[in-house]
């Protein structure tokens, strides 16, 4: 049972203490955390592996967006809650990149001003503190040119005309504050996916963000999976596992991986059930499954 019911300015406190929102890649800490000590999220959460870190994912939500985002080639990292500056400061990609540049930033207390909306609080009693935003996911990419670049990435279940008034007005800061940042802003909904897929991704998981495959392995999957086209997905298995052994893990694993990757585009309307065919699309087909890959957001 979680010793904290709400947050107050003593817990940002210590949010603060503990470093919550500081590093990068295997260092990076969330600034919400699914710990016993922390507040309970609205959604269900979840603790996953991936890349050198647990990831803490506070909703199903997260956890979809996780997925469609490690699809990304050009993905170098990628942390969870990272918080908003409530002040001016420095562009966050300087974290990542010495080269960025180090111009300061209105922070979310002067951005809410100027857009005439109430910046969250949190109260206890007669203490108050100014309430520290969060963007769900927080993306850096490395782009044709060879330098970094950041796209934040927040999740809202139901459909964008589900959403009060506040709830809008809030998404309208976090978008501002990284456009004047220059950053791209998506809000994913579920007017932007397709369940189905984001199911079949969820089930899949423990393969496609499992340690990656050899290479290999991932083109002998993709060589097996197009010569049995109309077989179904447990005799590519056993296929491609006879060729690598006998097996049957590496062979899931590559077989999903390279579907995840982008290298074995299937339909992921299909659900994952291994009687079934894969179902062989084109890139262009497989990439606009995606909300984060192909850019689809659900803000008017």
């Amino acid at each position: 049972m979680r010793t904290e019911k709400r947050f107050t300015p003593k817990l940002l406190d210590r949010f603060l203490r503990e470093g919550r929102g500081t590093g990068t890649y295997e260092s990076y800490i969330p600034h919400h955390r699914v710990s016993r000590s922390d507040p309970a999220s609205m959604g269900r959460s979840h603790l996953m592996n991936w890349r050198g870190r647990q990831r803490e994912l506070l909703s199903d939500g997260e956890w979809s967006g996780l997925t469609f985002a490690s699809h990304l080639k050009n993905l170098l990292d990628l942390v969870e809650q990272f918080p908003l500056s409530i002040r001016p400061a420095k562009f966050e990609l300087c974290r990542w990149d010495v080269r960025a540049r180090e111009t300061e930033y209105p922070g979310t207390e002067a951005l809410a001003k100027k857009l005439g909306i109430r910046h969250p609080m949190v109260h206890d009693k007669d203490d108050h503190a100014i309430w520290i935003p969060t963007t769900d996911l927080l993306l850096v990419l490395l782009n044709g040119g060879g330098f970094l670049e950041l796209l934040a990435v927040s999740w809202k279940p139901g459909s964008f005309s589900d959403l009060s008034k506040r709830a809008v007005d809030l998404l309208r800061l976090e978008k501002t504050y990284w456009e004047v940042r220059g950053v791209r802003w998506l809000l994913i909904t579920s007017e932007t996916y397709a369940k189905s897929v984001a199911l079949t991704l969820l089930r899949t998981s423990s393969w496609g963000l499992a340690d990656e495959s050899p290479d290999s392995h991932i083109q002998l999957a993709c060589t097996v999976a197009r010569a049995m086209c109309d077989s179904s997905q447990t005799l590519v298995t056993s296929q491609l596992a006879h060729e690598l052994g006998g097996d049957q893990y590496p062979a899931q694993k590559a077989l999903w991986q390279a579907i995840w990757r982008g290298e074995l585009p299937i339909d992921l309307h299909r659900g994952w059930r291994p009687h079934q065919p894969l179902s062989h699309i084109s890139s262009a087909e497989f990439v606009s499954l995606n909300p984060i890959a192909s850019g689809r957001t659900a803000w008017i």
